[in-house]
C-alpha cells in the first residue's frame, strides 16, 4: 500500500494540497473503482473525478466509488474548498473548474469539453502540484488539459492501453506526447504518492537552498552545462530563456525521473541523448488554442483587418507573421478571419508561421486536430473551414492550409520576415529574459510595413520601446508601427 503524504499546518494543507484531476469516459467506472481501491486511507491529496455523465439523470458514481475507498466521496458543490483526503465527483449537467482553492460549477454547455476545462484550471491553480490522469474513454478528451498541466510544471498519467476497456482517450494523450507515466490503474496511486513525496521534500525548484554563494555558483555552472548540452544536441540556445520557466521545467524532469539532484540530472543528460530530446520538448511546451482570447479576434476583425485591407492594390496580398506558432492553431485562426473577409479572396493572403519545434510544425502542416477543438471553434467555422476525419478528428481544409507557410525559424537568431501587415507574437516573449525581449521589438518594427500592426500576449507589452509602437487597443495588446529610426 502506498505511503501517506502529510502537509504541515492546516493552513498549508488548504493552500498547497496537491490535486489529482481524473478524466474518464466510456469504461471509466471500472477503472476508477480499481484506482480508488488502491488509494491509502490518508493520501494527503485531493481527487477530482470528471466523467461524462448523462446531463439530466442523477449520478450514482459517488456512492459506487465510496464502496472502494475509505476517503469521503461527494458530488462537487460550487464554492466548496478542496480538502486533502477527499474525493469530489463532477455532478450531471455541470462544468467544473478549480479557482482560488475552491470548486466552481457552471451550467454545462454541450460544446464544452468537461475534462480539458477542469484540467486547464487545475494546471493554472496548482502548478507542479497538479496531477492529471486519463482513464478509459472514447474520443480525445483530456489531451489538451494534460498539455496545460505539463506547461505549468505538473505531471500526467494515462491508463495502460491494454487494460482500458476503451483506449482512445489515453491513446490520444500518449500519442500527443503529453504523458509522463503509462500505468495500469492499480499502480497509479503509488506513483502519485511517490511524486508528491518528492515535490514536498525538495521544494519548488532546483535553486532551492542555493542561497550560499558557492552553491549558487555551482547551480549556475550546472545550468550552463545543461544549456550547452541542449545546444550541442539541437542547435538551439536556451541560455537566455526565461530562468524561472527553465528552472520549473528542468525540475519537472528531475521529479519524473526521480533524480536526486540537478547534478545527477546533468550527468544523466551527458550520457542519455534521448533525455536531452525529451527535455528540449518540455522546454518548448506552449498551450495554444483556436481563437484563444475571443475578444482579441473580434477586435482584429473589427478594427485591424479593415485598416489593412482599405485601399489596397489588387496585386498586393496580405502578409502576416506568427512567430512561435507551435501546432498551428493561432496561424489557422488568423487565416480563417482573413478568409471571412470577401476582399481577401481577390487580394490573397500569406501567413508565415514559424517555430523552433520541428515536431509541432509537423502537426501544424497536417492541420489535424482532435474533436475537442469544438470548444473553441463555432459550428459555422467547423463546417466551413474543417473536414471531418475518422475517430472524431477534424482537418483544416486545403484552402486554409494553403494560406499558411510553416517553417523552422528563431526570432532570436534568424532574420525577421519583411513587408508585413501584421505580426501576431502572443505568449512567446514571456519565455525570454527581459534584455532579450528588448532586442526583439526593433526586429518587429523592421519587419512591418508603415502602419503595420503588432499583437502581443496578455502579459506582454512594448513599454521598452515606446518610440517604435503606439497602442491601438491596450487591453487586447494591439499596437501599430510608428515611423521612427530604429536604434542600431
Amino acid at each position: 500500500m502506498p505511503t501517506s503524504i502529510r502537509l504541515g499546518s492546516s493552513e498549508e494543507r488548504s493552500a498547497l494540497v496537491p490535486v489529482v484531476g481524473i478524466g474518464a469516459s466510456a469504461g471509466g467506472l471500472e477503472a476508477l473503482e480499481q484506482l480508488f481501491a488502491h488509494v491509502p486511507p490518508e493520501p494527503g491529496v485531493a481527487f477530482v473525478v470528471v466523467s461524462h455523465l448523462a446531463p439530466h439523470l442523477p449520478s450514482l458514481m459517488p456512492e459506487l466509488l465510496a464502496k472502494q475507498t475509505a476517503l469521503p466521496v461527494s458530488a462537487a458543490e460550487d464554492g466548496a474548498p478542496v480538502e486533502p483526503d477527499h474525493v469530489y465527483v463532477i455532478p450531471p449537467n455541470a462544468a467544473l473548474t478549480l479557482e482560488h482553492g475552491a470548486l466552481r460549477l457552471e451550467a454545462r454547455d454541450d460544446r464544452t469539453n468537461l475534462i480539458d476545462t477542469f484540467l486547464r484550471s487545475l494546471a493554472e491553480e496548482r502548478g507542479e502540484r497538479a496531477i492529471g490522469v486519463i482513464l478509459s474513454g472514447t474520443g480525445s478528451d483530456g489531451s489538451l488539459g494534460l498539455k496545460a498541466i505539463k506547461e505549468h510544471g505538473g505531471v500526467a498519467l494515462a491508463q495502460e492501453l491494454s487494460s482500458a476497456k476503451y483506449n482512445t482517450m489515453p491513446r490520444t494523450a500518449i500519442d500527443a506526447g503529453q504523458v509522463d507515466w503509462i500505468l495500469p490503474v492499480e499502480a497509479m496511486p503509488a506513483k502519485v504518492m511517490e511524486y508528491v513525496a518528492r515535490i514536498q521534500s525538495t521544494g519548488a525548484g532546483p535553486a532551492d537552498g542555493a542561497h550560499d554563494p558557492t552553491q549558487a555558483r555551482e547551480h549556475e555552472l550546472l545550468m550552463h552545462q545543461l544549456c550547452a548540452l541542449i545546444h550541442r544536441r539541437t542547435g538551439r540556445d536556451f541560455g537566455r530563456y526565461k530562468r524561472s520557466t527553465m528552472e520549473r521545467r528542468v525540475q519537472r524532469r528531475i521529479h519524473v525521473l526521480q533524480q536526486r539532484s540537478l547534478e545527477d540530472y546533468v550527468d544523466l543528460l551527458k550520457n542519455t541523448p534521448a533525455e536531452v530530446d525529451r527535455l528540449f520538448q518540455d522546454l518548448l511546451i506552449s498551450v495554444t488554442q483556436f481563437f484563444r482570447d475571443p475578444e482579441l479576434f473580434e477586435a482584429l476583425a473589427r478594427d485591424v483587418l479593415p485598416r489593412i485591407l482599405a485601399d489596397r492594390p489588387a496585386d498586393d496580398p496580405v502578409r502576416v507573421w506568427v512567430p512561435g506558432c507551435a501546432t498551428g492553431e493561432e496561424a489557422y485562426s488568423i487565416a480563417m478571419l482573413l478568409a471571412e473577409v470577401p476582399q481577401t479572396a481577390a487580394l490573397g493572403a500569406k501567413i508565415f508561421a514559424t517555430d523552433i519545434d520541428d515536431e509541432a510544425l509537423e502537426v501544424a502542416r497536417a492541420g489535424r486536430y482532435p474533436e475537442t477543438i469544438a470548444d473553441r471553434v463555432s459550428p459555422e467555422r467547423l463546417e466551413r473551414f474543417f473536414a471531418p476525419r475518422p475517430n472524431g478528428w477534424w482537418q483544416v481544409r486545403k484552402e486554409i492550409r494553403d494560406m499558411c507557410v510553416f517553417s523552422t525559424h528563431s526570432i532570436i537568431s534568424d532574420p525577421p520576415f519583411s513587408r508585413l501587415d501584421l505580426i501576431s507574437c502572443r505568449n512567446v516573449l514571456i519565455y525570454l529574459e527581459s534584455d532579450l525581449q528588448r532586442t526583439v521589438f526593433p526586429l518587429f518594427h523592421y519587419g512591418l510595413r508603415p502602419g503595420g500592426f503588432l499583437v502581443l500576449g496578455p502579459s506582454e507589452n512594448v513599454t521598452a520601446h515606446p518610440e517604435l509602437f503606439t497602442a491601438v487597443d491596450a487591453k487586447q495588446r494591439i499596437f501599430r508601427r510608428k515611423e521612427a529610426k530604429v536604434p542600431t
